[in-house]
């Protein structure tokens, strides 16, 4: 089965059996426990438990960094409990180059960012993964085969530093951001003189109809290749104007 058609019809939950793996987007629980076990979580797993729901949306509102490790290690035990799914191994990222290519990247998160890299004396760098991207409308892919390819063709508000987890202002912001006390609030910066590829400048309307296009189903521009927007339901709890449920 073509890797794409298998991945969608995994996540439908069309697939009684399957074995796949998962890597992190980003270093928190949410990227993992929230996304597969949480109120919104596609039905890959089956039906949602309501006590592994509780206990996430708990952690989901908790600032405080040993509170919430303690409620991810609750939500733990009970998918340990409930066995929607079993881990089989942990594995890390394995990468490998050419020996004459400069400034080699291999990230805990899969994002290597190629335009850091020198490839010997070649104009062009050619990288083998392991299956085509589904599809390059970036916020509504899933897969790392998509990600991979959509983290070298765009810019986020922060960034990742090379070859670890570590968050930074690397991206269209230029300096960390700032919130309010309870945390609901946060501020960015545009980096001055960031451009499109076409040399359109980067504004701040630019940056909040990315996020707009994905929460507003009823947006002209909520497309995408299937218009599911799967991570921005998963992590961010649900959208503006749902769409009817797919039959």
């Amino acid at each position: 089965m073509e890797s794409t058609s298998f991945l969608d019809a995994a996540q439908k939950g069309s697939l009684p059996l399957v074995i796949l793996g998962w890597g992190a987007d980003y270093p928190d629980q949410t990227d993992f426990l929230d996304y597969h076990f949480g109120k919104t979580a596609t039905p890959q797993f089956g039906n949602t438990f309501p006590d592994i729901v509780s206990v996430l949306n708990k952690a989901d509102v908790t600032a405080d960094a040993t509170a919430r490790k303690a409620l991810y290690a609750q939500a733990n035990d009970l998918v340990k409990q409930h066995v929607p799914m079993v881990p089989i191994a942990h594995g890390g990222n394995a990468t490998a180059y050419r020996a004459d290519v400069q400034d080699a990247q291999s990230s805990p998160l899969t994002d290597e960012l190629f335009n850091l890299v020198t490839p010997g004396t070649r104009s062009q760098f050619v990288f083998i993964q392991n299956g085509e991207p589904g599809g390059l409308y970036c916020a509504d892919e899933t897969d790392g085969e998509s990600i991979r390819v959509c983290d070298n063709m765009g810019e986020a508000l922060l960034s990742f530093k090379p070859n670890s987890a570590d968050v930074e202002a690397g991206g269209l912001a230029s300096a960390m951001p700032t919130s309010n006390s309870d945390l609901t609030e946060w501020t960015f910066t545009l980096r001055p003189g960031a451009k499109f590829s076409d040399g359109t400048p980067v504004t701040a309307k630019d940056v909040v109809t990315t996020f707009a296009v994905q929460w507003d189903a009823a947006n002209p521009l909520h497309k995408g290749r299937t218009g599911d927007f799967e991570y921005f339901s998963t992590l961010f709890g649900g959208y503006l104007n749902t769409p009817p449920a797919k039959k």
